[in-house]
C-alpha cells in the first residue's frame, strides 16, 4: 500500500502547480546518488542522475526552497514552523562522479549539501554491490549458476532479466552481511570468468571517492556523513556485531580522515533495511542523526535516529511541487518509528 501511494504521489506532483501546494511545505531531506554525463545502461547505472536533469533539479531548489546545511537541521526539527520551506540536500554512497559532475553544478548555485560515504569503498574502491548483482543478473551469458547462499540461477532471455534482478537483489538482502559478501564475490568471480571483468571498468560511474577527493570536497563546504561500512542492509538478518561495526567503523575512518562526523544514514534505509538493533548501533556509536530512505518530513515523529528522506528520481524536475506533498507520508513513517523502538 505504501509504494502505490508513493507512486501516486510521484505521477500527482508533475501535474500540480508549485504554487498550490507551497502553503503544505514542512522541512524535509532529498538526496540522489551520482550524477553522470550520459547513462551507459540504465538497468545496471539505476544510482546516477545525468548531468543536465540533475542541472534543472538543482534549479528548481534553488528557486523555490531554501537549501540548508546540515548544521541547521537542529533548528529545523526544533522549530519546523520556522523552516516550512527548508530542504536538506544529500548525496549517498561517495561516487567519484560528486566531485567531477555534481560539485560543479551546485556550487553554480550556491547549494550547500552533505556527503555520506561507505567507508570500505572509499578505502578499497571497490563497487557497490548492488551494482555487482545487477550487473552479474542483466550480463552474464544465459545458463545456470550456482551463488552460495542461494538456489540455482536459471538466466534465461534478456527481457527476463530485470524480474530476475529484482528476485535475486531481495533475497540476496535476506542474508547477513558475511554471507551476502560470499555471494557477491562469487557473482564477482563469475564476471572474470565469463570475461566481463573489463565491464566493471567500462561504468564509470560506478567508481568511488578516494579520500583524498572528500577531503577535498570537505574543504569545498561539503559535510560528510557516515553511510556504513560495506554497503549493505542493517536490517535483522545482521548480527548485533556486523551492525556495531557498520556503525563504528565509518565514524572512525571518517574523523581520522576529514574531522567530526555526526550524522549517518541507513543503506538502502527503507524500512525491511533498518532493525531496531541497527538504531541501537547508530546510536551507541555516537551519532546525533541518522536517515533513512522512508518519506515524509522532519517534524513527523520524534526520532532523531529515523529520520525521514526522499529519493528524488532520475527524471524528476518537477521536485517544486513533490517536496510539499512529503507529508503524506509521515503517518506510515509515525507508525514505523513507533514499531521499531518497541
Amino acid at each position: 500500500m505504501a509504494s502505490l501511494l508513493g507512486e501516486w504521489g510521484r505521477r500527482l506532483g508533475a501535474w500540480i502547480p508549485p504554487e498550490l501546494v507551497r502553503p503544505l511545505g514542512r522541512p524535509s531531506a532529498v538526496f540522489f546518488h551520482g550524477v553522470e554525463p550520459t547513462t551507459l545502461d540504465p538497468r545496471v547505472q539505476v544510482n546516477h542522475h545525468e548531468a543536465h536533469v540533475f542541472h534543472r533539479i538543482a534549479q528548481a531548489l534553488k528557486a523555490n526552497f531554501d537549501v540548508l546545511q546540515l548544521s541547521e537541521l537542529g533548528d529545523a526539527l526544533a522549530r519546523p514552523a520556522r523552516h516550512r520551506h527548508s530542504v536538506f540536500l544529500m548525496s549517498d554512497d561517495g561516487y567519484a562522479n560528486t566531485l567531477a559532475v555534481a560539485t560543479p553544478i551546485l556550487e553554480e548555485l550556491g547549494l550547500p549539501w552533505t556527503l555520506f560515504v561507505s567507508s570500505h569503498h572509499i578505502d578499497t574502491r571497490e563497487r557497490n554491490p548492488a551494482f555487482i548483482i545487477r550487473l552479474f543478473f542483466h550480463h552474464m551469458p544465459a545458463g545456470t549458476y550456482a551463488i552460495p547462499h542461494l538456489p540455482p540461477l536459471e538466466l534465461g532471455a534478456a527481457d527476463e532479466r530485470e524480474a530476475f534482478t529484482i528476485a535475486g537483489l531481495a533475497a540476496l538482502k535476506a542474508l547477513d552481511l558475511d554471507s551476502a559478501k560470499e555471494a557477491v564475490a562469487a557473482m564477482t568471480a563469475a564476471l572474470t570468468e565469463a570475461g566481463l571483468a573489463p565491464m566493471i571498468e567500462h561504468f564509470a560511474s560506478e567508481s568511488f571517492l578516494s579520500w583524498a577527493g572528500v577531503r577535498e570536497l570537505k574543504a569545498r563546504g561539503v559535510e560528510i556523513g557516515a553511510h556504513a561500512d560495506w554497503h549493505w542492509p542493517m536490517n535483522a538478518a545482521q548480527t548485533c556485531e556486523q551492525l556495531r561495526r557498520q556503525a563504528e567503523r565509518p565514524r572512525a575512518r571518517i574523523e581520522a580522515e576529514v574531522g567530526p562526523c555526526r550524522a549517518f544514514a541507513y543503506p538502502f534505509g527503507n524500512t525491511p533495511d533498518v532493525s531496531g538493533a541497527a538504531q541501537r548501533a547508530v546510536r551507541e556509536a555516537g551519532y546525533d542523526f541518522a536517515f533513512t530512505t522512508v518519506s515524509g518530513t522532519l517534524d513527523a515523529g520524534h526520532n532523531a535516529l529515523l529520520l525521514p528522506r526522499y529519493g528524488i528520481g532520475p527524471t524528476e524536475t518537477h521536485v517544486a511541487s513533490l517536496i510539499p506533498l512529503l507529508s503524506a507520508g509521515n503517518p506510515r513513517l509515525e507508525k514505523w518509528q513507533k514499531s521499531i523502538a518497541a
